[in-house]
């Protein structure tokens, strides 16, 4: 059983963002009213999804080769909607998935100038990238924002969509950190399960949560450094860093405590990991109450 301890509030941090740059002119025009979510930037849509073959891909779809996808926006307009967003001051956010969206969003953000100052763009997803594509996200400041689960649960699909020869950029998360781009992991809720023990594990092992494949998909793109990700550069993705994703001096004292080490577990122990106890603010919000067993309970009643 669990419980919560606090009534009456919403113990949830949210970084929210408006859908496109009207929407984003609109919110930022109207007086700030206490107590309001703030809005820090504008999400856009490249493309669609891999498993509708939405994705926009720069070859056709090797299950499907009369098509190559659709992208969302052309070139000008992701332009337009980006360089909006950010002379608001305000961080761009785009749904890139097929490497042809890839290549447009990472080509809209230099033309932007998101690679100056301290602007944190970002590409949601980035799950195909060409080859020749990776390096751009560095070279630019963007931030990769992925989401392990989603390797596990489309690696046959990727497998299929665009054959053997063209999965080098697909997942890559190894490799962008190499080549010294910003990642920031997450779920995709309500896409995926928001659990993040599952994408924890994921990430260290390129396995899903039945062990396969033996040994990892692409095991070299394993991603041990998988616990930041999900906290410290997470809360950089946001510009929230200081506020959150550690706990150090000054910053808010969210944290959960857990039944097991996670730097010790094995990747099938990782992903069943329970959290005991949530604290939001250094105030604990919620427990899990402990299970007496049927035994103990009848041998109390009977004394």
């Amino acid at each position: 059983m669990n419980r919560a301890l606090v009534q009456g509030t919403l113990p949830l941090r949210i970084f929210s963002y408006a859908g496109g740059s009207a929407e984003l002119a609109r919110i930022s025009a109207q007086p700030v009213i206490s107590g309001q979510m703030p809005v820090i930037g504008v999400k856009l849509y490249a493309d669609g999804a891999l498993g509708s073959r939405g994705a926009w891909l720069k070859a056709p779809y090797a299950d499907a080769p009369h098509t190559k996808g659709l992208p969302l926006l052309t070139p000008e307009a992701l332009r337009e909607q980006a360089s909006a967003a950010v002379g608001m001051g305000k961080q761009v956010a785009v749904h890139a998935i097929g490497d042809a969206a890839n290549d447009m969003v990472l080509g809209a953000f230099k033309d932007v100038g998101c690679g100056k100052g301290d602007r944190r763009c970002r590409v949601e997803h980035a799950q195909i990238v060409d080859v020749a594509d990776l390096d751009r996200f560095a070279a630019d400041k963007v931030i990769a924002s992925m989401q392990p689960v989603h390797q596990t649960s489309d690696r046959t699909m990727a497998e299929a969509r665009l054959g053997p020869q063209r999965l080098g950029g697909a997942y890559a998360w190894q490799t962008l950190v190499k080549r010294r781009a910003r990642l920031a992991l997450g779920s995709d809720f309500p896409v995926e399960d928001p659990n993040p023990f599952h994408g924890l594990a994921a990430a260290v092992s390129r396995q899903g949560l039945d062990d396969q494949p033996a040994g990892g998909w692409r095991p070299w793109e394993r991603l041990g450094q998988a616990l930041a990700g999900f906290t410290r550069d997470a809360a950089y993705a946001s510009f929230a860093e200081k506020q959150m994703g550690g706990l150090e001096p000054g910053q808010w004292a969210d944290f959960i405590l857990v039944d097991r080490d996670p730097a010790a577990a094995s990747p099938h122990d990782l992903a069943r990991t329970q959290v005991l106890e949530t604290w939001i603010a250094g105030r604990k919000v919620w427990e899990k109450e402990a299970v007496v067993p049927a035994q103990a309970r009848t041998s109390g009643e009977r004394g």
